[in-house]
């Protein structure tokens, strides 16, 4: 007899696709297949995914994204994609399918709605996505990284929080050293596309320590490709140590080794940070839909786990402050990694893992 099939549908950013890596991982270790759909864009994401996990590319793309011809065509794009979907799932039919938002995440929910096949989606953010908010009330589970989160009227959710990946759990808890006269991390990250605000404000912001502080940090920064020289640039000129890059493919052992991390607060970056344990200054991304980031950071922020700036706030002074007031107070930056933990959801894919065998028993309906 052939394993459950878990089919899972995610879009192209980190956002969406860690989450849904930490589902596959552990549905994996359960016994069952997994399929990840999504598209070109999101299957850039997926490297991390384990190698069992078959990756099958829909055709996808938002109505609001690209020229007007681009704009409409998307509807006609997505068809195409709903139906080779229902296609694909006639074959090899899931025992659930998991949307995890973004418009790749359309075809094979539509397909598992046309099937009867249980269904379910998961939202990261404090705020439903324009996918996640269309299928809110067709799915038969809906489980929030994010509490509160805004839900449509007559709409349930269960708060699971968002599912890290295993290199994140391996961490969970790791034990933090506060801020002192010797060697400290400080971790700058701002999303998988990294972040202009943080490449203009914190190496200026670091620059400005006092020097007690100044010279025993050891400083990963996130930048975009474009911007990478000139932030380089910057901390040599403070005479910082730093290690400045498009990306980090180990950003959980750097965020263990961190005393401090200044972050945009997308849903994912939140999960990491309280699952490991570490202070945060979080500067939450303004045009983010619905303002969904300080959302994001309004649990961290209320339990004393994080400082919030907001990006009409942001500069150089206000933010050398806040770095000083952290790593400047031992105590106060130890109970800030205690809250953090305490704000942390470890169990979170597992807490998934149990929605979808509950479905998978439960059956198709309309």
């Amino acid at each position: 007899m052939s394993a459950p099939l878990l089919v899972i549908a995610a879009g192209g950013t980190g956002g969406h696709m860690f989450p849904a890596q930490a589902l596959a991982e552990t549905m994996l270790a359960r016994g069952w297949r997994v399929t990840l759909s999504t598209d070109a864009r999101g299957a850039r994401y997926a490297g991390g995914f384990p190698d069992a996990v078959a990756i099958q590319r829909v055709a996808a793309e938002s109505p609001a994204r690209g020229g007007v011809l681009s704009r409409a065509a998307a509807p006609f794009r997505l068809g195409a994609g709903v139906a080779a979907e229902i296609l694909r799932l006639r074959r090899d039919r899931p025992a659930v399918v998991a949307g995890f938002g973004g418009y790749p995440s359309f075809p094979a929910l539509s397909a598992a709605i046309a099937l009867r096949i249980p269904r379910m989606i998961h939202e990261q953010n404090g705020v439903l996505g324009k996918v996640n908010r269309l299928y809110a009330k067709r799915v038969h589970a809906l489980a929030c990284g994010t509490w509160p989160t805004d839900l449509p009227e007559g709409v349930e959710g269960m708060h699971v929080g968002n599912p890290v990946r295993a290199a994140v759990l391996e961490r969970s808890g790791a034990p933090y050293i506060p801020p002192g006269d010797y060697p400290m991390g400080l971790v700058a990250i701002g999303g998988s596309q990294g972040a202009r605000a943080l490449s203009d404000n914190v190496p200026a912001a670091v620059a400005a320590l006092p020097d007690a502080i100044r010279r025993n940090l050891r400083v990963s920064h996130q930048a975009r490709a474009e911007d990478v020289d000139r932030v380089v640039s910057a901390y040599a000129q403070a005479g910082v140590e730093a290690d400045v890059r498009p990306f980090f493919d180990d950003i959980p052992a750097r965020l263990a080794e961190a005393q401090l991390v200044i972050s945009r607060a997308g849903a994912s970056s939140i999960a990491d940070i309280s699952v490991i344990g570490r202070p945060s200054i979080l500067i939450p991304y303004p045009y983010a839909t619905q303002d969904h980031q300080t959302a994001n950071a309004r649990g961290l922020v209320e339990a004393g786990a994080a400082i919030l700036i907001p990006e009409s706030s942001l500069d150089v002074s206000a933010l050398s402050d806040q770095i000083a007031t952290v790593l400047g107070q031992p105590d106060g930056a130890l109970q800030m990694a205690r809250a953090a933990l305490d704000c942390g959801r470890p169990q979170a894919a597992e807490s998934l893992a149990q929605i979808v065998e509950a479905l998978a028993g439960q059956g198709g309906e309309a």
